[in-house]
Parts: C-alpha cells; sequence; structure tokens
C-alpha cells in the first residue's frame, strides 16, 4: 500500500474543521479548513437579479473566487493587478455557482441574488472543493438570515452539496489530495454530490496513464463515501 505524504490511508480526508459566522458582515460565512487548505466563504444577499432574469420572478445564486498572493508556495499576482480574470478562476467560479444553484429553488427566492464570495488563503491542494462545501454553510446560514427578515416564505435549500477530490497515484485511487500529490497525480478528480447521492459535476483528467471504468467507479465510490463524511460534518454544524 503507498504510503502518502501526511501519513493518511488513501481512503481517509485529511482534518476538517468548520468556523461559522466567520465574518462579521456577511449574512453568512464560515472559514473552511482542510489540512492546510482553507478558505474563507462568504454569503451575500442583493435585491434583483441578471438582466436576463428581471420580471420572471425568480432568484439568482452565483460565485467569485480568488487566491490570496502568499496563499501558495509561490507568490500568486492579484488578478486585479493583471487586469483580466484568468480561466482558472472563471472555470472554479462558475462550478461553485452550478453547484450552489443545483440545489436552491431559485423562484423561492424572489428576485433576489445571492453572491457566494471564496477567498483562499492558504491552498494545499483541493481549494475548489473545499470553496463548495464551505460556501453551502454560508449560503445555508444567508437563507436563514432571509427567513428571518421576513424575505422569503417558502425554504429554498432542497438538498446538501459538497465536493472533494480523487485520484489516482501509481494506480491506486486515493481521496482528498493535498497539492504535492495533485503534482504527481496519474488521474485527478472533482467531484460534486448532493446530499441525496446525485452528481452535480464530475471533472476528470488522465494527467498520467488513462484509466478505465473499473478505476473510475472505484474513484467515484471513494469520493461519494469521502463526500458523505463532509455532509455528516455540515449538518453537524448547522444543528440538522
Amino acid at each position: 500500500m503507498m504510503k502518502r505524504p501526511d501519513g493518511r490511508g488513501a481512503e481517509f480526508l485529511r482534518k476538517v474543521n468548520i468556523t461559522r459566522n466567520f465574518m462579521k458582515f456577511a449574512e453568512g460565512s464560515c472559514l473552511i479548513e482542510l489540512g492546510d487548505t482553507k478558505v474563507i466563504c462568504t454569503a451575500s444577499v442583493d435585491d434583483g437579479v441578471p438582466q436576463f432574469l428581471k420580471g420572471k420572478g425568480g432568484g439568482w445564486v452565483t460565485s467569485e473566487y480568488s487566491m490570496l498572493p502568499r496563499s501558495c508556495q509561490q507568490r500568486v499576482q492579484r488578478e486585479a493587478v493583471r487586469g483580466a480574470v484568468g480561466g482558472r478562476t472563471h472555470e472554479i467560479q462558475r462550478l461553485i455557482g452550478r453547484s450552489m444553484r443545483a440545489i436552491v429553488d431559485l423562484p423561492a427566492l424572489g428576485e433576489r441574488s445571492i453572491w457566494i464570495d471564496c477567498d483562499v488563503i492558504q491552498g494545499d491542494g483541493g481549494t475548489r472543493c473545499a470553496s463548495i462545501t464551505g460556501s453551502f454553510i454560508a449560503l445555508s446560514d444567508a437563507i436563514s438570515w432571509m427567513k428571518k427578515k421576513g424575505m422569503i416564505s417558502k425554504p429554498p435549500v432542497l438538498d446538501h452539496v459538497a465536493a472533494i477530490s480523487v485520484g489516482l497515484i501509481k494506480g491506486e485511487p486515493v481521496i482528498d489530495l493535498t497539492f504535492q500529490e495533485d503534482s504527481n497525480a496519474d488521474v485527478d478528480m472533482n467531484i460534486v454530490m448532493t446530499g441525496g447521492g446525485k452528481f452535480i459535476e464530475v471533472q476528470g483528467t488522465a494527467e498520467g496513464e488513462p484509466f478505465d471504468g473499473e478505476q473510475l467507479h472505484k474513484l467515484l465510490e471513494l469520493a461519494k463515501n469521502g463526500i458523505g463524511q463532509l455532509i455528516d460534518i455540515q449538518k453537524k454544524i448547522l444543528g440538522i
């Protein structure tokens, strides 16, 4: 059996810690720590929706994602300085938005938007997955805030959502890859699932050797088990 850098077994997540209400002014927020990966997730409620939804009576959930300059081993230049949002950032923030919208009854929000902001303060692999898992906590608390304000009457959250990375390293399926592992994996996948066990997104790439159906099945099962653990943590944090 392969020895992982941090001593974990192939099927074990890194230590997960979620600090609720991490930001003072946001309607919903948390700090999620997945090993050495740390992301601040906030949810902000705004009146109004994008132009293409105006007058249709429904709401919207969208996301922005960024990494602090020294969140990584080498400095990451701020995209505001570069004058353009990079392709990776676009991909991740669209993924976070899709993942949240998949479990929200948008008409129940009325013509309001919820902005999910994910700021990576330390990255050691799996930042998009940590962002999705933490964003659900922030979103849930923002929804609770809306209920207390009398802004909504029908519960809009339909299910839980969480995400985790899996991969093949020297042919062995492993879960929750660190940056070191991700950099050397033959196959790297990010899986997003609902609490009901349905897939929202499967992002998988053979960086080295191609993978077969049996290996894919093992990776999906590994992810399903890990996401189940994350959702149990979400439920405990939210008191469900």
